[in-house]
């Protein structure tokens, strides 16, 4: 039987703490959230491999390095609100619950976020909650949030987020276009930092169903 603990903690000191990663509470997180309940049955011994694995509706599960520097950079607090667009299996949505007072994480394939809604309850994180619809335009019933962070590139922040940003409030998401230079960058009402080349999907508009 694959021993899922001893493989998340051999991700954590490889994959995070040697890269920089050293946040104890984001550790925590980590440990806290089992990684092979995000993935399919079948790789499920890939769960803990520091690189992207398939998802249903052709996405992808983020590596957990990238999971961790956007987290670290939105630098999470107990007492924020925060939006995730683009939940995917739910996995990242669940590392933040475990810092943050409150998540919304807004998923535009209606099959992956019925996926990570039961993966939400399952895990009986009653500070998250998944929902269906389209990203680019945030989630206004619950706005403001503290921290915005966007799974997916784009070429400029859509206008929804900044209006739904409390004040303070930081976005962090890849910039750049779809199959070209994209760079993680935290944005503020005061300016933006560039940081890590990266590469995601496309941010889309409208639900995919």
């Amino acid at each position: 039987m694959t021993d899922f603990r001893d493989l998340c903690e051999r991700m954590i000191q490889r994959d995070l703490v040697r890269r920089g990663i050293n946040d104890p509470r984001l550790l925590r997180a980590f440990v806290a959230v089992p990684r092979e309940l995000f993935v399919s049955p079948e790789l499920k011994s890939r769960a803990y491999d520091d690189r992207p694995l398939p998802i249903a509706a052709g996405q992808t599960i983020s590596q957990p390095f990238i999971v961790a520097r956007m987290i670290e950079l939105a630098g999470l607090s107990e007492h924020d609100h925060v939006l995730e667009v683009g939940a995917g299996s739910g996995y990242a949505a669940a590392i933040m619950a475990q810092l943050a007072r409150s998540v919304v994480a807004i998923e535009r394939h209606g099959e992956l976020a019925a996926q990570a809604q039961d993966r939400v309850q399952r895990l009986r994180l009653r500070n998250l909650r998944i929902v269906h619809g389209d990203g680019t335009r945030g989630w206004p019933p619950d706005a403001p949030y503290d921290a915005i962070l966007c799974a997916a590139a784009g070429l400029a922040v859509p206008p929804a987020w900044w209006e739904q940003l409390a004040p303070g409030g930081q976005i962090v998401m890849p910039l750049g276009p779809a199959g070209g230079e994209q760079v993680l960058t935290v944005l503020t009402t005061s300016g933006q930092q560039e940081l890590d080349p990266v590469r995601f999907v496309p941010l889309i508009d409208g639900p995919a169903d």
